[in-house]
């Protein structure tokens, strides 16, 4: 496995990890001479002045199996190592160490390193680390005391002894999560308020992408230091130019950069030398144009990283920051949207001018806007952990093409939408060849998966800020009841249709219909009346033009009169007026469908918010690290507590008898090609066989009509045929489907779906969600199955699948549910790389 990473520290910088080398020996004599004496003695227990050759040859001499190190480096240097070695052959503990170089202590270095040795000792059989500390080095003590590790210390001979085993727990992973939040929500605060910008490729003449940034920097309003970098020119947009940032001698937190391609790297390493934290590449030129291109980024956030950059773009259209104590517009739009609570975070840099116009005409207010470009480094996962704890901040809308790691997205998206609504554009579509040929969530069930997650998704960016409308300016609704309330009976009308459409209840009373000659005090006192209405939810005002020859002003008294009882009410309320404009904070729409549509959306999500959250029960019978040597379904299975009923494949007459013989009658046999070997209705299985002469009949008829190859079974009790799914799906990770069994129901689609690991509640959900599922219940007076024992299988499959990254897809089909359990009569899987999976093991920035 490779063992190097780009990780984050805790203020939000950035250091490569990676192995120790032994051409690294003049880099750690360096390093150590950097130490002072206080940090040697603490690490060596002694003066220890110089490495002697022997120890500097055993330093960076390792075997990567009974003694490991690592290294960080940042800008070209050793700042830390980090090593374990086992204490005797194949002993599963291993005494643990590290140093970090003076400068660089309390960032969290020590932290990250032991994240890493950890996971690379248990790769080897290592299953507890010791380490020995002075009592007055606290930091250290604080490192291993702050793991979620259960610590158990011990006081001799001067020395603190402390011992841990470095199997994850629930609270070791709760720990790193918290710490990979902290450290890259700090890594954006420093890009959204810099103390200082450096700004690369803004011409003296005033012409140019640099020019017009610059330019928007400037009239923005920003309130810190802005320094123009420039090869000759004395002054730049009237203000003093630099040859260098470091020159300017005020303190620089961002580079904003837009020089031609093969230049950006090298403003970005002189950026980091005047104390950058990261850089906003509005350069094009990289991975869009090809191959060559992306090369080149590559190299670009290599060396940015290395330099401690974050990186926004390349191909970035700016970020912006409408906070007045900073009044940052890094964009190329020379105006932005009116200060706001609203975050926005777009993938796409071409849309960015086109999006904050729209924010802009529709008046919703935003806090801070990312335009990620090309996505190299900074993502949408990187702005949740941000936008979560920022006070100014309410609601998210993320334009997404792409998930670069699916599985944190939808981990952060579940932990911010329970703070902070999430309103998405993103893909509903599952690229072909992500788990063989295995199919995944459609469509429709994919936008389900998001809401189950919180996220609100939508299929356009009209909806996007239809929705985030609502979520700006009105309060959530507390239910499902929709008063309708307007001045015209066609419209209403329409309302009423629509809501129904999109599973909202016109409230017991309504449509409730003015009158098309009914004044602005009319509406305002039916509007008043529907808002303390305890039948209702919501409001949606459907309004047409008035009657001919009222006075030219009433346009403006209908919106006040709308906006008395919307903007001081305690229900969201949402307009359709096809005259005039909704009043500021009161969500317009052109049309009563999008105005329905929209309040679904919100619905949805406020009922998600009033369901308990669920939890990951315990599980009895599961090893994990029998499933991960594992080679076949079966073994992988019965690790997870799902044993699966036998199979022999046989070719011939004879070989069947034979394994009929070793399974034990009665049997079954099928033809076993993949789709048949449960196509009862098409005449592929024979059951019921309680000896020779039936067996060797029903192999000659199968093997006539679907070919020799033919599976041997025991007869089982019969029940409820299910199906049971997991794929890696591109917006989530691995999912897991459940279904009921049958060719109509593959016909239909009719499977149920949500992201792995399963809460108890999730597995409840998936069991009762599926159309037909009224058919394990005890339907037409059948007996109901085990709903439990379901829950417990599905929970068992969603906990596999979220600990083995290697296994990339699973079919259990079919399970037979009973009411005294469930059996599996076939198991399929298809394993995988486990590198392919992102979110795993230690903290690490994603691969460039």
């Amino acid at each position: 496995m490779e063992r190097s990473a780009d990780v984050l520290l805790s203020d939000g910088t950035t250091a490569h990890l990676r192995r120790i080398r032994p051409e690294d020996a003049p880099a750690i004599v360096d390093f150590h001479s950097r130490m002072s004496d206080r940090t040697r003695y603490l690490r060596y227990f002694s003066p220890y002045p110089r490495i002697p050759e022997r120890d500097l040859h055993r330093f960076v001499n390792v075997d990567h199996r009974d003694r490991e190190a690592f290294v960080t480096v940042a800008d070209g240097r050793i700042t830390a190592v980090g090593r374990y070695e086992r204490l005797g052959p194949d002993s599963p503990e291993a005494e643990v160490a590290f140093v970090v170089e003076d400068a660089l202590q309390g960032r969290g270095i020590g932290s990250v390193l032991l994240e890493h040795l950890a996971d690379a000792a248990r790769e080897h059989g290592i299953t507890r680390f010791v380490a020995e500390v002075l009592p007055e080095n606290s930091g250290m003590l604080r490192v291993f005391g702050d793991t979620g590790y259960q610590v158990q210390r011990r006081y001799a001979d001067g020395v603190v002894h402390l011992g841990f085993p470095i199997e994850p727990t629930e609270k070791s992973r709760e720990v790193q999560e918290s710490r990979e939040h902290v450290t890259e929500a700090r890594s954006i605060a420093r890009l959204l308020a810099p103390r200082g910008i450096a700004v690369y490729g803004a011409s003296a003449t005033g012409h140019g992408i640099g020019a017009h940034i610059l330019g928007n920097l400037r009239d923005g309003g920003y309130t810190g230091a802005i320094v123009p970098v420039h090869p000759s020119a004395e002054r730049v947009a009237g203000l003093t130019a630099y040859r260098m940032a470091s020159e300017a001698g005020v303190p620089i937190d961002l580079a904003l950069i837009a020089v031609p391609a093969d230049r950006v790297a090298e403003a970005g390493r002189d950026a980091a030398r005047a104390g950058a934290g990261g850089a906003v590449v509005v350069s094009a030129g990289f991975a869009e144009t090809g191959p060559e291109g992306g090369a080149q980024q590559r190299g670009l956030i290599e060396a940015a990283r290395a330099a401690g950059l974050r990186v926004v773009g390349p191909s970035s259209f700016g970020i912006a920051n409408t906070d007045p104590g900073v009044r940052l517009n890094a964009t190329l739009s020379p105006r932005l949207p009116i200060a706001g609570r609203v975050g926005f975070f777009s993938q796409s840099g071409a849309l960015g001018v086109a999006l904050l116009a729209e924010a802009d005409r529709r008046g919703l207010g935003l806090s801070s806007f990312v335009s990620a470009g090309n996505r190299a480094d900074v993502s949408g996962n990187d702005l949740l952990q941000y936008w979560q704890d920022d006070p100014g901040t309410d609601v998210v809308l993320l334009y997404l093409e792409t998930f670069g790691n699916p599985r944190k997205f939808a981990r952060l998206a579940r932990r911010m939408s329970r703070i902070k609504p999430v309103v998405a554009v993103a893909s509903a579509t599952r690229p072909p060849g992500l788990a063989g040929d295995t199919p995944g969530p459609d469509a429709h069930a994919v936008t389900a998966l998001f809401a189950r997650s919180g996220v609100i998704r939508v299929d356009t960016v009209q909806e996007l800020f239809d929705v985030g409308m609502i979520l700006a300016h009105q309060p959530l609704p507390t239910g499902r009841r929709v008063a309708v309330v307007g001045n015209s009976s066609a419209l209403a009308e329409l309302a009423v249709v629509a809501c129904r459409s999109a599973g909202l209840l016109v409230a017991d009373g309504y449509p409730h219909d003015t009158g098309p000659d009914a004044g602005a005090h009319d509406l305002a006192d039916a509007l008043a009346d529907a808002a303390v209405d305890d039948r209702v939810d919501a409001l949606l005002v459907v309004f047409a033009p008035p009657v001919p020859g009222r006075h030219a002003d009433e346009d403006a008294d209908f919106a006040a009169a709308l906006a008395s009882v919307a903007l001081a009410g305690e229900k969201p309320t949402v307009a359709t007026m096809v005259f005039g404009q909704a009043p500021p904070r009161v969500p317009g729409y052109p049309s009563v469908e999008e105005a329905v549509r929209a309040l679904s959306r919100v619905a949805d999500y406020a009922d998600w918010l009033r369901r308990p959250p669920g939890v990951l029960p315990e599980l009895s019978g599961v090893d994990p690290v029998a499933a991960e040597t594992a080679e076949d379904p079966a073994g992988l299975l019965a690790a997870y507590g799902i044993p699966v009923v036998p199979a022999m494949q046989v070719t011939d007459e004879d070989a069947a008898v034979d394994a009929a013989a070793e399974v034990g009658y009665p049997v079954a046999l099928k033809a076993a090609g993949g789709s048949l070997r449960h196509r009862i209705d098409l005449g592929a299985v024979r059951l019921t066989l309680a000896g020779e002469e039936g067996v060797r009949a029903a192999y000659r008829e199968l093997a006539g009509d679907f070919g020799p190859d033919v599976l041997v079974q025991t007869m089982v009790p019969p029940g409820v045929a299910c199906v049971v799914e997991m794929v890696e799906d591109p917006a989530f990770g691995p999912v897991i489907g459940f279904g009921l069994g049958g060719v109509a129901s593959e016909l239909l689609g009719d499977l149920a779906w949500r992201a792995a690991p399963l809460t108890d509640r999730a597995a409840e959900a998936l069991v009762d969600e599926p159309r037909a599922a009224p058919l394990l219940h005890g339907y037409r007076g059948s007996t109901p199955v085990d709903r439990a024992a379901l829950i417990d299988l599905l929970l068992r499959v969603g906990r596999l699948a979220d600990e083995h990254p290697r296994v990339r897809s699973l079919t259990l089909n079919p399970v037979l549910a009973r009411p005294d359990g469930w059996t599996v009569l076939h198991a399929a899987v298809e394993f995988g790389d486990p590198g392919a999976r992102p979110d795993t093991g230690p903290r690490r920035l994603r691969r460039v």
